[in-house]
């Protein structure tokens, strides 16, 4: 079994990689398509654009990795039972369970690499992908990771710690200086939210300096904040699940909580990284079945096909089971596994009619 383990290993894992390559350029390609539109806009310029396309790449691998898995799996069996070579195993008493945990071992290892990039690469690549695009595309906006955001506007200064999924802002510190830049007004305002024309600020603590060398503070419960920064602007800069790491998301769920936020999203993100390992080896249990149903038949460029068929419907399904479940309120778990599970079913009841 080592022997029959590494060749089959060695197969799938050959095309797996090589679905993984074809399926990622295909989504490069489309985005970059997507990036044209904002060329030009600030100073968003090609080399923005590819910068921030291959800082997103790592994502899009990590998203797709199931569905490689799957058409890597059926193309690398396809290409044995076209040699005869499965059958050539199944007459020497191999039997399917066992080329199903040998086809699973090699799935493990892509399951540790996906978890590596899921939990490492791809959250900070994904950070800076989305901050170089925003502080390209508006210029007086900077973003720093651990300061917040920076802008400017007029004769004002403005730092925002940090901008809510409902676009309310919190920790918004406004430095106003005189014409001659002297500092005349410091304003810190815990939360903030935009009331159609102007930002509303609670919980105000505002200190003036005057000509004279004094200070004053005052404590405000609300306070008007008129600039043309608007949620849109500041949208950009929100954290979105994909962005984060499986503990980075579970702190912000709970971060949100607190602060009486939206966490559906980011709950549904985290259950779909945490059945990442499940979902690849539902693939792979699926695809030993798959060639099989289709050895009989002698149709094997039809397996090949169909095989791609399933891979995007998976894909689609959970993207847009997803959706379903935040648009109605259902539970984010019934999102992340439903889809899994129907594929789940399918595989064991192949599984079955082919034994």
């Amino acid at each position: 079994m080592p022997i029959l383990e590494r060749y089959l290993g060695g197969i799938i894992a050959q095309y797996t990689l090589v679905a993984l390559l074809g399926l990622l350029g295909l989504f490069v390609f489309a985005n970059f398509l997507d990036q044209l539109s904002d060329l030009g806009r600030g100073r968003y310029g090609v080399l923005d654009a590819l910068w921030y396309i291959a800082l997103t790449a790592p994502r899009t691998a990590y998203e797709l990795l199931p569905m490689a898995t799957l058409l890597g799996a059926i193309i690398g069996l396809s290409l044995l039972a076209g040699d005869s070579e499965l059958i050539v195993l199944r007459a020497s008493g191999v039997s399917l369970p066992q080329i199903t945990v040998a086809a699973l071992k090699t799935a493990g290892l892509f399951v540790i690499a996906a978890v590596l990039i899921g939990e490492l690469i791809a959250p900070q690549s994904e950070i800076r992908a989305q901050r170089g695009r925003a502080e390209a595309l508006q210029r007086d906006i900077k973003q720093h990771t651990h300061f917040g955001l920076w802008m400017r506007d007029a004769g004002t200064y403005v730092n925002i710690g940090e901008v809510l999924p409902d676009l309310t802002v919190r920790r918004v510190k406004l430095f106003q200086f005189s014409p001659d830049r002297k500092l005349r007004a410091l304003v810190f305002a815990e939360h903030g939210e935009f009331a159609g024309d102007h930002w509303a600020l609670s919980e105000v603590r505002e200190t003036r300096f005057t000509p004279g060398g004094g200070v004053e503070t005052a404590h405000r419960d609300t306070r008007p904040w008129r600039t043309s920064v608007t949620p849109q602007i500041l949208s950009v800069f929100l954290l979105r699940p994909g962005q984060l790491s499986m503990w980075q998301l579970r702190r912000y769920i709970r971060h949100l909580a607190d602060n009486r936020q939206q966490t559906r999203p980011y709950e549904l993100a985290f259950w779909n990284k945490l059945m990442l390992p499940l979902t690849v080896a539902v693939m792979v249990a699926l695809a030993v079945p798959f060639v099989f149903a289709n050895l009989r038949s002698g149709t094997l460029g039809r397996s090949v096909f169909a095989g791609i068929l399933l891979g995007l419907g998976f894909y689609a399904a959970s993207r847009g089971f997803g959706y379903i479940v935040l648009a109605y309120g259902l539970p984010p778990l019934l999102g992340a596994t439903l889809p899994l599970v129907a594929f789940l079913l399918l595989a064991l009841v192949m599984m079955r009619r082919i034994n």
